[in-house]
């Protein structure tokens, strides 16, 4: 019987969400190694990996079965996302675009690193960072830049304005997601974006006063 690796939701689901990982079809006790892999829009590679020991029923099933070691230990059902690292040193794990997805690939090997084996069972995960029914929304209003997220329905919303500045530019993804649980949410960049000034030093604090107007 060839090893499955079952995922629910079985393609996709928003960074938020958790995804339950099995793997069926193993030997009675048999040694495995999951990996994750993705490359971020940049195309740098992150990478997380874990030991684990099938049941006496060939099966594993990541909600109940503690790793047994590599990047973590320990019952942790979502472990092998968060758990992911950068191959080039220093390097974010950061989303640009919201419109798209990461990908990860997921892996089952034979044997436990350094010494695992074939491959035995592989899949994709779509990972979104706009949920379903989201307006993403672009606004240029005097002098602020910034994207407006609305959550599906008619509203009224409770609001949140999210300015995160490590870095400039705007970044959306946080906003986004907090739309698909019901916030409306703005995404303000305050330096390094479009018209805005380019170092930190030339902020003043006036343009936040205009975005809560």
């Amino acid at each position: 019987m060839a090893a499955t690796l079952i995922l629910e939701p079985a393609s996709h689901c928003c960074w938020d969400e958790p995804v339950h990982i099995t793997v069926r079809g193993l030997a009675p006790k048999q040694l495995v190694t999951l990996r994750a892999s993705l490359r971020d829009e940049k195309g740098a590679l992150f990478r997380a990996h874990a030991r684990y020991r099938a049941d006496a029923r060939g099966e594993l099933d990541l909600a109940r079965t503690p790793a047994l070691g590599g990047s973590f230990a320990g019952l942790e059902p979502m472990g092998l996302i968060w758990a992911m690292e950068p191959d080039k040193p220093f390097w974010r794990l950061v989303k640009r675009d919201v419109q798209t997805p990461f990908v990860v690939e997921l892996e089952v090997l034979d044997g436990h690193e350094p010494d695992a084996g074939r491959l035995l069972a592989r899949a994709l995960h779509e990972r979104h960072f706009l949920p379903p029914g989201v307006q993403r929304v672009p606004v240029r209003e005097g002098r602020v830049r910034a994207t407006l997220f609305l959550p599906p329905g008619p509203g009224l919303f409770p609001g949140i304005i999210d300015i995160y500045g490590v870095g400039g530019g705007l970044l959306e993804y946080r906003a986004s997601l907090l739309a698909g649980h019901g916030f409306a949410t703005l995404a303000v960049a305050f330096y390094d974006f479009d018209d805005l000034p380019k170092d930190f030093s030339n902020i003043h604090l006036d343009y936040f006063e205009e975005v809560v107007w």
